[in-house]
């Protein structure tokens, strides 16, 4: 059983990487294999349009046809059991690196069909993925700004795509490591060293927890299929 992860944070040992760390390590203890992959490390761009997903008996049908480091990627998605996505907040969005991702890893499998069509995704079975996003405002403000409906609509996409998706929010994050070095007076330091400590590790079980949660539920279906000698 493989899990990997997709980094898309700029940044390697902060908040988002660290969470999804954390759910790996959730999902390598009930015995996945798993794979971090930090997204700022490839060199790639979002979707061209180019449709070469979408020609029938194509060559590249059910698969982007952009060849970039993110080609051999997309190979190890089609041979993994569970993905976990992972993004910080930027200007009311994930960052550009993830949803020039998202492009490419949900348009190939997306077929034009109706919403009630009994295989809307070329993607050959069904799979668990999770999205952890983590942001700088609380829960109560993103309620007022609705950031929701933008999460909904992606939970959506990946479960219309791979069958099932969950997400997990992480708010009122510490951002830097000394606040007196930025130009802000927006947010209170203590408050937020204080936050960072109370909820923090909680968001870290929360990760780990889902981690869990996503082997768990590929481990059952894929132990019968096994059983019954069909492939993964």
């Amino acid at each position: 059983m493989k899990v990997i992860a997709f980094n898309g944070s700029p940044r390697k040992k902060w908040n988002t990487a660290s969470l999804l760390e954390k759910a790996l390590e959730g999902a390598a203890s009930h015995g996945a294999e798993t794979k971090l992959i930090h997204l700022y490390d490839l060199d790639f761009k979002g979707c061209k349009s180019c449709f070469g997903c979408k020609i029938k008996g194509g060559p590249s049908y059910g698969k982007c046809a952009l060849k970039d480091d993110l080609t051999p990627v997309l190979e190890e998605v089609e041979e993994a059991d569970a993905l976990i996505l992972g993004s910080p907040i930027y200007l009311g969005a994930v960052t550009g690196e993830m949803k020039s991702f998202m492009e490419r890893l949900i348009f190939p499998f997306l077929r034009y069909t109706k919403d009630d069509a009994p295989a809307p995704s070329l993607f050959p079975r069904k799979i668990h993925t999770g999205f952890i996003y983590t942001m700088n405002i609380t829960e109560e403000q993103v309620k007022k700004v609705g950031y929701e409906r933008d999460i909904a609509i992606t939970e959506e996409y990946l479960r219309k795509v791979f069958g099932h998706s969950e997400s997990l929010l992480c708010f009122d994050t510490w951002q830097f490591n000394d606040y007196s070095k930025i130009d802000q007076d927006r947010f209170d330091v203590e408050k937020k060293a204080a936050r960072r400590r109370e909820y923090f590790p909680r968001d870290c079980r929360r990760a780990f927890e889902m981690g869990v949660r996503l082997t768990n539920e590929v481990a059952a279906p894929l132990t019968t299929r096994m059983a019954n000698g069909e492939p993964k």
